[in-house]
């Protein structure tokens, strides 16, 4: 009913007047057109496809091809992109054709045909710190308003609490700003890991109403299947989340906010310390003739042979010190040696192109090279590609697969103009993990949970994968399922298997992951 009368008072502008997560068509009568957008830092999903005749959207992909109007073919790019990254950058998904909106994007479409598409919101464009002269003080009161924001409802609005410090402060703002917040942790009553102490020392300190839901081994693995078969877009992650969703859901709770954006708004991830580390050092190598750099590259390239690593300290080697060269090896899960190596001849002339992520980074980074302000730069690097197609992507389809509505106040889009707009000297850490969210608060987190080595949500796959998992994962890669779709060469998928089994250095669990979660949404999603 507000967008609709927005959009009747002030058109596409109206986009200007929103504040918070969405995405919504809206058929314009007058104009004869279709009217799509998406918020501005793409927390909710929205897909499309365009050929002769007609035009669809969904807020799934699956969607899509349920109408029968999207043909069941796959984008041998993002294939091969999916290998590499864990999921497929947007705007690309696995299927030709479909595509996501961009975030901070709108579409319109008319009834002849004509498409046109218009960014109106840049994540560092748009990103300015107002001329306040205390961020400390601006950053607090920005948070109190965006956590208050985000507690209205119909509902009870609960809280996702694991003890660190985004989701920490989101439960501490709760209580600041009124009311008594209802959390919720997740443990484990046979794992090693555990965080359900440190959540109820923090659920204690603010008076939360607290649950702990305490989950089996067995419960784990009997529910992770329909996990897998939740996704709408495969995904190397995503099964933790889907886990403490349903677990939140059936505890009665219909809305919950999480501390997502917390690492890439304030600089809680090692590749902030690590690329600027790297980008200085390259400074200079970087002015080495550009056949000298290459030739160390294959070096490195020949000794390392194929592996992750090798492909990341050749990609430095090769670098003339870009930020987008040096970011996008970072989240490489199969290096593209790797992805090439398991590709079949036809899909590997298909299928192999260039990075998606380094243009991308590239064009912003050029614009916006501000000397004071690099570690915004890394910041939009990490919400542009591992948040927005990994985190935000994983949370909304595992949270909507239980009908539970996720909110994420710390990507509250004033928020992030003002922060993203601060030099550099505002965020460094200084000896204290993201310094500007902990020192805004002004003593609201205790020590222990500001010194407490970052630790995340993570299911045991390794042993799991050599153990209990190992006949669902043998099955998913033989070569009548995955091995037998003339996509991967099927002696190099069992050869892989058979390192990871043996333990061989190298192969970890999540490079076997991204296939079995891939074989499983090729049978679900590409047979009528």
């Amino acid at each position: 009913e507000v967008i609709l009368n927005a959009y009747a008072e002030w058109g596409p502008e109206c986009i200007h007047h929103f504040r918070g997560m969405f995405a919504f068509a809206i058929w314009d009568r007058a104009r004869r057109c279709v009217f799509l957008a998406r918020d501005r830092l793409g927390i909710k999903p929205l897909y499309f496809y365009k050929t002769v005749g007609y035009f669809v959207f969904s807020s799934e992909v699956r969607a899509l091809l349920a109408s029968g109007l999207v043909p069941r073919r796959l984008d041998r790019v993002a294939l091969s992109q999916y290998l590499t990254y864990q999921s497929v950058p947007a705007p690309r998904t696995l299927i030709d054709g479909v595509h996501a909106l961009p975030p901070g994007c709108w579409l319109q479409v008319e009834a002849e045909g004509h498409v046109k598409e218009h960014r109106y919101w840049d994540l560092l464009h748009d990103a300015s710190a107002d001329g306040s002269s205390d961020a400390h003080a601006r950053v607090a009161e920005l948070l109190q308003q965006s956590i208050a924001l985000h507690q209205v409802s119909d509902v009870p609005v609960a809280a996702f609490l694991s003890g660190g410090i985004d989701s920490s402060a989101v439960v501490g703002l709760m209580a600041a700003v009124g009311g008594v917040p209802r959390t919720f942790s997740i443990g484990f009553t046979d794992l090693a890991y555990d965080e359900t102490v440190h959540a109820r020392t923090i659920a204690e300190r603010f008076g939360a109403e607290h649950t702990e839901v305490k989950l089996r081994e067995d419960e784990l693995l009997e529910r992770l299947p329909t996990a897998v078969g939740a996704m709408d877009q495969p995904t190397g992650d995503g099964v933790n989340t889907y886990i403490v969703a349903g677990s939140v859901r059936r505890a009665g709770i219909k809305v919950a906010l999480s501390g997502l954006g917390g690492d890439e708004l304030f600089a809680g991830y090692p590749s902030f310390r690590r690329l600027r580390r790297a980008s200085r050092m390259l400074r200079v190598w970087g002015r080495t003739p550009r056949a000298l750099r290459r030739l160390a590259a294959a070096g490195v390239r020949t000794i390392g042979g194929s592996s992750v690593h090798a492909s990341k300290i050749a990609a430095l080697v090769a670098s003339d010190g870009r930020l987008a060269e040096l970011y996008a090896p970072l989240r490489q899960v199969l290096a593209p040696a790797q992805v090439r190596a398991l590709l079949t001849t036809e899909w590997r002339e298909m299928s192999m192109a260039a990075d998606p992520y380094v243009p991308l980074l590239d064009d912003a980074f050029t614009q916006h090279a501000d000397s004071d302000r690099f570690l915004s730069r890394v910041s939009y690097a990490e919400a542009r590609t591992y948040m927005h197609d990994v985190l935000l992507r994983d949370t909304d389809q595992m949270s909507m697969a239980h009908a539970l509505e996720v909110r994420v106040p710390l990507l509250d889009h004033v928020l992030v103009e003002y922060v993203l707009g601060l030099p550099d000297v505002e965020k460094t850490p200084n000896g204290t993990p993201k310094r500007l969210l902990v020192e805004s608060l002004g003593g609201l987190l205790p020590e222990s949970v500001v010194r407490r080595p970052k630790q995340g949500f993570q299911l045991p796959f390794e042993p799991w994968m050599r153990g209990r998992l190992r006949a669902y994962c043998e099955e998913r890669l033989a070569p009548d399922r995955l091995g037998g779709r003339g996509i991967l060469r099927p002696d190099r998928l069992q050869q892989l298997w058979k390192s990871f089994v043996d333990g061989k250095p190298g192969v970890s669990w999540s490079r076997l992951w991204v296939l079995v979660v891939l074989e499983d949404w090729l049978e679900r999603n590409m047979h009528a």
